[in-house]
């Protein structure tokens, strides 16, 4: 089946970097959002990411102004209905997955693809929630979706091979890095980095360095482009979180355990980036390391 149009549930951090990558990939593109102010917020995160390329000579005005007028932005979910693809991208919280599924498979032609962007929650729970649990996959983006050039393909105990062929066509079309891997908590990337993030939580919580001293020590000597602490931030503590919680419940081993300090500043509202604090503050034009009272 050729994918002509993508459905994308969710404009926010993920969904309108979704939107925009298959809109520049040729694709008509139909996304949604529960409130308008939520669906012009994402809009706006859209064109601005595509003012900023035309602005730096990436692309020209007219591809720019093209890309925009193949997104279209609804607050109705039956604008899906011929959709061939629909991903959603909304918050990482399976009750509310499993809602938007049950609404979604009724409007949506029978012959389209349906995929979830999580990044910890069980495939298969999402797709046992539809009447096409064959044609339902795992299709892991990573933030910033525009620049990440990785996307797992992930098949669960029903994904047919026709679905997981279409999901690696979909993002090769995307120009993505695309990997296959199985319905197993964490998939492959977040099953080996979450680890190491609560482990460099862990190494501050029990003094072996300062902020900068684990990030710039991880930067320095194991070449990582950013430290475990920035990386956090940029990743969500919230999402950090619900993730290790995820993955302790799978393995019930310590290291998939959130420590005490990421539990305590998520309770407090420091999500990193996008909450402007976290284990930095980014109210600044910099950066600033906040010691987070251990």
């Amino acid at each position: 089946m050729e994918i002509k149009m993508v459905g994308v549930a969710g404009c926010g951090l993920m969904g309108h970097g979704i939107a925009q990558v298959s809109a520049e990939a040729g694709y008509e593109v139909v996304v949604t959002e529960l409130t308008q102010e939520k669906l012009d917020r994402g809009i706006g995160k859209i064109e601005k990411q595509l003012d900023r390329a035309v602005e730096k000579g990436k692309l020209e005005r007219a591809d720019a102004d093209a890309i925009r007028a193949r997104v279209k932005p609804t607050l109705h979910p039956h604008e899906f209905a011929e959709c061939d693809l629909v991903i959603e991208a909304i918050t990482e919280d399976l009750d509310m997955k499993l809602d938007l599924w049950k609404q979604v498979d009724e409007i949506v032609k029978a012959d389209a693809f349906f995929a979830t962007n999580t990044s910890s929650l069980p495939v298969i729970d999402q797709a046992a929630a539809t009447g096409r649990p064959e044609r339902f996959l795992g299709l892991h983006f990573f933030n910033p979706v525009q620049r990440m050039p990785l996307l797992e393909v992930i098949q669960s105990v029903t994904t047919s091979p026709e679905a997981m062929e279409l999901g690696m066509a979909y993002g090769a079309r995307l120009g993505k890095t695309t990997v296959e891997t199985k319905d197993k908590a964490g998939f492959i990337v977040n099953r080996l980095l979450v680890p190491y993030l609560l482990d460099g939580i862990r190494g501050l919580e029990e003094g072996i360095g300062s902020i900068e001293e684990i990030d710039n020590a991880m930067k320095a000597g194991a070449g990582h482009p950013m430290g475990p602490l920035t990386l956090s931030d940029f990743v969500g503590l919230d999402t950090l979180a619900s993730i290790a919680n995820v993955m302790f419940d799978e393995f019930r081993e310590r290291r998939f355990a959130a420590p005490p300090t990421l539990r305590k500043m998520v309770a407090a509202g420091f999500y990193g980036v996008k909450s402007g604090r976290g284990f930095y503050d980014y109210s600044g034009e910099k950066p600033v390391p906040v010691n987070p009272g251990l």
